[in-house]
């Protein structure tokens, strides 16, 4: 049988802790591995601690389900066929068939907190609980089956908030905080974020739902934030906004923008930017500096694109990195809004239709 070693670095002072550091960088090797299924040998005391460790630490219900005995991952799925068998019983099947073992040592670190239930907490619950493995096993599977029926309902309220990508203000608010609550870490689950603290997100539902109509309001943690625009709930990723860049384009299809997504220029007839006319400049992509003026309809005057870009309803945190397509010193197209008035592709004529990819 083929045995691979995977090492892990873990960086000093990870802020979640060195546990849940290595946890992570372990679950980054079982997704690269080539296969269907990978087994792994969690067992009854490995879930007693697991819940314990979790109310501890006032885990939802999610946290309390604890290790799933089936979970997908990726393309693949992790098994665990071992939840229902003791430590003890494995070690007595071990000794009895002559197997030898790895103890490993960090088991016996006294400091981790799972090494302190296990060596000091949970041998004085014993006596009086001989049962215990089993009866937060199955404390578990309770928990597991609350946390399907919450995702069942959130799935059910997201339907009835859904604007799109975004949730309705008025059909949060009229949730109620707790299925509010649910639905917003149902959002941040499908994201493949973590959920904050219930605190955390009362507090953010307050301003998100509190605020005045026409006010942005931007909740942040991390690398995302939850922001209100125009009686809308949208989840979106912390982007730092690239600095003034300018970023030539000489007739490639794809024109990648570090930091503000990709361009696609696609050949077309009639429709477009006109090729003839971005013939007769230096073509470039830049980004907004303020005071910038379009003129999308011929039968209006040129405007201020930051005009534009409201009646657009191109969401604020959007404009800062939107691409600008310059000839020479013309502004001829912009993201979200259209092509120049002078540079339109006339009937039949050879032009190019720019998209924009974040």
């Amino acid at each position: 049988m083929a045995f691979t070693l995977a090492r892990v670095q873990l960086e000093p002072g990870d802020p979640r802790g060195i546990e849940a550091a290595a946890r992570a960088a372990r679950y980054r090797v079982y997704e690269a591995q080539v296969c269907d299924d990978l087994v792994l040998a969690h067992h009854q005391d490995d879930q007693a601690e697991t819940v314990l460790l979790q109310l501890l630490r006032g885990a939802g219900v999610k946290g309390l389900a604890a290790m799933p005995p089936i979970r997908e991952l990726g393309a693949k799925r992790l098994l665990r066929p071992l939840l229902g068998r003791s430590r003890s019983e494995l070690l007595a099947h071990a000794r009895a068939q002559g197997l030898g073992y790895v103890e490993d040592e960090s088991n016996a670190v006294p400091g981790h907190a799972r090494n302190y239930l296990r060596h000091r907490v949970l041998p004085a619950i014993e006596p009086r609980f001989p049962a215990y493995r089993k009866t937060l096993a199955r404390a578990a599977q309770h928990f597991a089956d609350c946390a399907r029926l919450l995702d069942e309902l959130a799935r059910e309220d997201v339907a009835r908030a859904a604007v799109g990508e975004a949730l309705s203000v008025a059909a949060l608010a009229a949730l109620g905080r707790p299925r509010a609550r649910n639905l917003l870490r149902h959002s941040l689950a499908r994201r493949g974020l973590e959920a904050p603290p219930a605190d955390w997100l009362d507090e953010a539902l307050d301003q998100l739902l509190g605020a005045r109509a026409d006010a942005a309001v931007r909740v942040g943690r991390g690398g995302w934030s939850l922001v209100r625009y125009r009686d809308a709930v949208t989840l979106i990723e912390t982007r730092p906004v690239p600095g003034e860049g300018v970023w030539p384009w000489r007739g490639e299809a794809l024109l990648e923008l570090a930091g503000a997504g990709t361009l696609e220029f696609r050949p077309a007839r009639g429709e477009g930017v006109s090729r003839a006319r971005l013939a007769g400049g230096e073509v470039a992509v830049r980004l907004p500096q303020g005071g910038e003026r379009l003129r999308p309809d011929c039968r209006r005057p040129r405007r201020a694109l930051r005009k534009l870009l409201q009646e657009a309803a191109v969401p604020p945190w959007e404009r800062r990195a939107l691409p600008l397509l310059y000839c020479g010193d013309d502004l001829a197209w912009v993201a979200g809004v259209g092509v120049d008035c002078a540079y339109q592709a006339g009937p039949d004529e050879p032009g190019w239709v720019v998209s924009w990819r974040r």
